[in-house]
């Protein structure tokens, strides 16, 4: 296991201090096709600009804008929902209207396959969810952006409610379904 619980901030690791990286946390951006340049993650003033977190030495996505990265998710659902040689496009936050015609909330990503003449002939839908922390992120996110040189490699074992995805146990933790 790590003792550093962050795996990327702002888009890059937390030992990455090319004037990329520093740029991107300084203007708080975020790198992977958010509908705005900055990261909206929890509030859009002071966000949380925590992309993964480690599970052990793998880091885990936390943040489903994060899984826009080159728009990869958008190929492998093309690949998945049309036959080879489509033609289609994408669309992020579709409105979906419910029966009578009211809001019934945003669809994350929407392809559409169309033919040579632009009808639509398909299409598929995507529901992005990234693993959700237990623990507090917030405090070793600002302990690190205190100081980010300092606390690149930072020990946060030791602190109380150490963040962790939700799908991982403690050791002799057991797990009850009812």
């Amino acid at each position: 296991m790590t003792n550093h619980p962050l795996a990327e901030v702002f888009g890059h690791s937390t030992t990455d201090f090319s004037d990329r990286a520093k740029r991107f946390r300084k203007h708080k951006l975020c790198p992977f096709n958010n509908k705005v340049p900055s990261c909206t993650k929890d509030k859009a003033k002071d966000p949380l600009g925590v992309c993964s977190v480690f599970h052990g030495q793998s880091p885990v996505i936390t943040c489903p804008v994060r899984f826009r990265e080159d728009w990869l998710i958008a190929d492998d659902a093309a690949a998945f929902f049309f036959p080879d040689g489509s033609m289609w496009t994408s669309l992020t936050e579709v409105r979906l209207a419910d029966g009578e015609g009211k809001s019934a909330g945003n669809i994350d990503v929407v392809l559409v396959a169309y033919d040579h003449s632009g009808k639509v002939i398909d299409f598929g839908s995507l529901e992005v969810q990234a693993v959700y922390i237990s623990g507090n992120v917030r405090d070793p996110f600002a302990c690190y952006m205190s100081d980010c040189s300092a606390h690149q490699d930072m020990d946060w074992r030791n602190k109380p409610n150490y963040p962790r995805p939700d799908f991982y146990l403690p050791r002799g933790s057991v797990l009850r379904l009812n």
